[in-house]
């Protein structure tokens, strides 16, 4: 009976039991609800206030004048340093090729010699050119043993016809004092043949012995070698046609060149003796002074620029021909006013310069180019001393525009230009 009333009670505790879970699970989620309900009005206050907040602050920045960066006009200096890119070239610059045929028996100098005027850079074999020679000598003893013979004949020629010319008419004919004029004449003649034959191989004996010299291929000046196309045993040819290889290539380069491309703007500034700094990235501490030694005096109307030469001595032979250097010259100004290259508008095909007036307005103003210096340019007309410019003004700012002015420095026009 016991038992009876245990089993009855159980499923009363059960039903209770579940009833609290469930109850327990109802609140969990309202609470849950209530959460998600109040994160979304959150949410959706905080997004709201953003996109007020982004809406103002566009308005007013649309509202608000535009800022440009704006410099005061000035005069340049009285002189500009005028920077140009330039190269080296050597003093003389020679290529060296055989003026005989042969082989290469051995060779002095290499790469990178430094040689005088003179020194002997190799040798060449000629086994023809001596043969030749030996020839030519030979002809020249035959020639001279025929002049002999002829000289012999001719004095014997001549005795004959002056003792038949002196002799008592009737003692001998006409005839016969005629014939014997006739044969000293002949000798005369052979003898002058002979002579000139002579003349002929003594020239041919010197033109080989002249080639002979050549066999020692000898610097023709104080230089360095800069090329070595020769090695023992090989074959050379005589002539510089594009089939023939050279023997040596070898410069001359102290003094050294330095040829600089001036525009045309500069061009009528830098003359003779105009002083000249030459530098290179790869000496930094190096600055070499010279100056302007000869100057094209004429415009290339391909580049519309001045060739100018300046004279650098190079003792230490610190720079090298074929280098890119800058040479940096004192160029007058000539009392224009100086903008940054940044200023400058191109609209409209024409250059112009936009002028902050003072109702801080936008005013466009044309300009002329007086002479382009890179990072800065000198104005022939269209602004004044005094007046302010904007820099690197964009393509929105219109003309009258009002726009909000802050002042730049100079160091820093200067930086702008040059990374434009």
């Amino acid at each position: 009976m016991n038992e009876t009333r245990a089993e009855n009670a159980r499923p009363a505790g059960s039903d209770r039991e579940k009833a609290v879970t469930e109850r327990r699970l109802k609140i969990i989620v309202a609470i849950v609800a209530v959460v998600l309900l109040v994160s979304f009005f959150v949410v959706h206050h905080l997004k709201s206030t953003n996109e007020k907040n982004l809406a103002n602050a566009a308005s007013a920045e649309t509202s608000a004048p535009p800022i440009v960066d704006v410099i005061t006009v000035q005069n340049a200096p009285p002189t500009l340093s005028l920077t140009l890119p330039g190269e080296t070239a050597a003093w003389y610059e020679s290529t060296i090729y055989a003026r005989v045929d042969g082989y290469v028996d051995k060779w002095n100098a290499d790469i990178g010699d430094h040689v005088q005027k003179g020194q002997i850079l190799a040798s060449i074999d000629t086994p023809e050119l001596d043969a030749e020679l030996a020839a030519a000598r030979a002809k020249l003893k035959a020639s001279e043993a025929l002049v002999a013979a002829h000289e012999a004949d001719m004095d014997l020629a001549k005795t004959t016809y002056d003792r038949w010319r002196d002799s008592p008419k009737g003692v001998v004919s006409e005839q016969e004092r005629e014939e014997k004029k006739a044969g000293y004449d002949s000798a005369a003649a052979q003898l002058k043949e002979a002579q000139a034959q002579t003349v002929l191989d003594k020239a041919n004996v010197d033109h080989y012995t002249t080639l002979t010299q050549f066999k020692h291929v000898a610097a023709p000046y104080d230089g360095t070698i800069t090329e070595r196309r020769i090695d023992i045993g090989n074959l050379v040819t005589a002539g510089s046609t594009t089939n023939t290889t050279l023997l040596y290539r070898m410069v001359q380069d102290d003094p050294i060149r330095v040829f600089v491309d001036v525009p045309q703007s500069a061009a009528g500034d830098i003359k003779i003796d105009t002083p000249a700094a030459i530098s290179a990235s790869n000496l930094p501490d190096h600055v070499f002074d010279g100056k302007v030694a000869r100057t094209a005096d004429a415009i290339n109307p391909q580049t519309r620029t001045m060739r100018v030469e300046v004279d650098i001595p190079n003792p230490n032979h610190t720079l090298a021909s074929g280098m890119y250097v800058n040479g940096t010259f004192q160029v007058p100004t000539g009392g224009l006013v100086q903008i940054p290259a940044a200023a400058l508008v191109f609209r409209s095909g024409a250059p112009q310069v936009a002028v902050i007036d003072k109702e801080q307005r936008v005013v466009f103003r044309k300009v002329t180019i007086a002479r382009d210096n890179g990072n800065t340019v000198e104005i022939g007309s269209g602004i004044s001393s005094g007046d302010k410019i904007a820099l690197n003004i964009g393509s929105q700012v219109t003309e009258g525009e009002t726009v909000e002015a802050h002042a730049f420095k100079e160091d820093a026009v200067v930086n702008n230009s040059v990374q434009k």
